[in-house]
């Protein structure tokens, strides 16, 4: 009897020695907790022939991750605030899960406490090629750039960069419109463009804040001078959740190379890649990511049990019979963030314009 109750206490030891599960006792009964991470997306739905689709409910989306179907935590439609789906559907099942994958299963580190914060309004990152490629039609540009920047009354904060050679932090994330516009007022046209090297950078500050997070990129012509491949940006942009629009000039689409990796980047993240012959298309493609914007979905999702560290692919359908009809898109991917590198609080950034070189 002694040697049965002497390895049955051996065996108890080793359970609860395992570092990796921590239990606490409540009512009698073990209750496991881990932290739980939040995917979020922005879903634009359109018709076929390209107008949007209004009024869909959570219900009406579906969303897999490395073939594993997930469940819609959160929910908006357009400029509203992100709500929870159980208190829009009343389904008990949309709530969190009590255990779920490691904090590093996800990009964007969240808790229930800081959801509201996590899924608020879009915050824009504007970045504005000032290089050498920017001496014909400068003004032009800066007036589609004001005309934009005012038209996002509903935005909750606006960046403005400048990137030529080096990324000018012009005017960080602010609420003042006035100080945006200053900021693009007083640009000027120099250097040589780096444009992949400047564009991490910005999605790298964006990565920072939380909410909807898009950079919207205006380029006058091709990168000649980043050491970033264009591939490494669109990863971190992917991974990060931060969907990415550019509008080029006619320049740049002269380069089939860079036509190309625009059109890649750009859907990969979700976004739109525009290229415009006049700066009469310079202020159509604003206000069509304008109209974007006021249009998206956003959903969001804490991820299934996943053992892949790796990339792992996110496909978006429309059930039922709007699947045929409708036509989604959406950032197709995104690879686990070490906690170290998931976004953090929003960081005050200095007040004073900062100027990174490569």
């Amino acid at each position: 009897m002694l040697k049965k109750f002497l390895l049955s206490l051996g065996v108890v030891l080793l359970v609860f020695s395992d570092p990796g599960v921590r239990v606490s006792a409540q009512e009698g009964e073990p209750h496991i907790r881990v932290v739980v991470d939040l995917v979020q997306l922005n879903v634009a739905v359109t018709d076929k022939k390209g107008n949007y689709v209004t009024g869909l409910r959570p219900q009406d989306f579906a969303i897999v991750e490395d073939g594993i179907p997930q469940k819609l935590a959160t929910f908006a439609e357009g400029n509203e605030s992100a709500r929870r789906v159980l208190d829009l559907t009343g389904d008990s099942k949309a709530a969190p899960p009590a255990v779920d994958a490691p904090r590093d299963a996800a990009p964007s580190a969240a808790s229930e406490s800081s959801l509201g914060a996590l899924v608020a309004g879009a915050n824009v990152f504007i970045l504005f090629d000032t290089s050498n490629y920017m001496y014909r039609g400068f003004v032009f540009a800066q007036d589609a750039i004001s005309d934009f920047v005012r038209s996002l009354e509903k935005a909750n904060k606006i960046a403005f960069y400048s990137y030529s050679r080096d990324l000018l932090r012009a005017s960080p994330l602010t609420e003042d419109r006035g100080e945006i516009l200053r900021a693009v007022r007083t640009t000027v046209a120099g250097d040589e463009a780096a444009l992949y090297n400047t564009l991490l950078l910005t999605l790298k500050d964006a990565a920072t804040f939380k909410g909807r997070r898009v950079v919207v990129v205006f380029s006058n012509g091709p990168d000649n001078s980043s050491v970033v491949p264009p591939e490494d940006v669109a990863e971190l942009a992917q991974s990060a959740g931060i969907s990415i629009y550019m509008i080029s000039t006619q320049q740049a689409k002269l380069e089939p190379v860079s036509t190309a990796v625009f059109d890649r980047m750009t859907a990969a993240t979700g976004g739109k890649a525009y290229f415009a012959k006049t700066w009469r298309d310079e202020k159509r493609a604003f206000a069509s990511i304008h109209d974007d914007l006021a249009h998206l979905y956003s959903l969001s999702y804490y991820p299934q049990a996943n053992p892949n560290r790796g990339w792992r692919g996110i496909t978006v359908k429309l059930v039922g019979s709007r699947a045929k009809s409708y036509r989604v898109r959406t950032r197709n991917g995104y690879r686990p963030q070490p906690s170290r590198f998931a976004a953090a609080p929003d960081t005050a950034q200095a007040a004073s314009p900062q100027t990174v070189s490569r």
